[in-house]
């Protein structure tokens, strides 16, 4: 069955960086695409990044781009040059297909949040 396993949160100052990774077995689907959400306080689920399965396309979210890379090899969140307003739960999951998307309604697969939090 498919599992899903996220990790590297933590506590960093403004400015810092983290990786967070997401584990993966059991890729119920041959084409697919990784996707990364963030829900901060008192706000609605986001999407952060997506990438391909098979091409590694990727898409970001405005405010995520420059700063946040992921990658399918690895399937990474790299977040550069963080900002209290990055700090949230960041979910890793998995959708059907390979096109990337950052809309939550097409991933099927969800792992737990890794709570990220950036002080000033």
């Amino acid at each position: 069955d498919v599992q899903l396993q996220a990790s590297g949160g933590g506590l960093v100052q403004a400015g810092g960086s983290l990786r967070l990774s997401c584990a993966a077995s059991g890729y119920p689907f041959d084409e697919y695409a990784i996707g990364w959400f963030r829900r901060a306080p008192e706000k609605e689920l986001e999407g952060v990044s997506s990438v391909s399965s098979k091409d590694e396309s990727t898409v970001y979210a405005d405010s995520r781009e420059g700063r946040f890379s992921s990658a399918k090899s690895t399937v990474y969140l790299q977040m550069n040059n963080l900002k209290p307003e990055d700090t949230a739960v960041y979910y890793c999951a998995i959708k059907r297909g390979r096109n990337p998307y950052l809309g939550q309604d097409e991933y099927d697969y969800w792992g737990q949040g890794t709570q990220v939090t950036v002080s000033s």
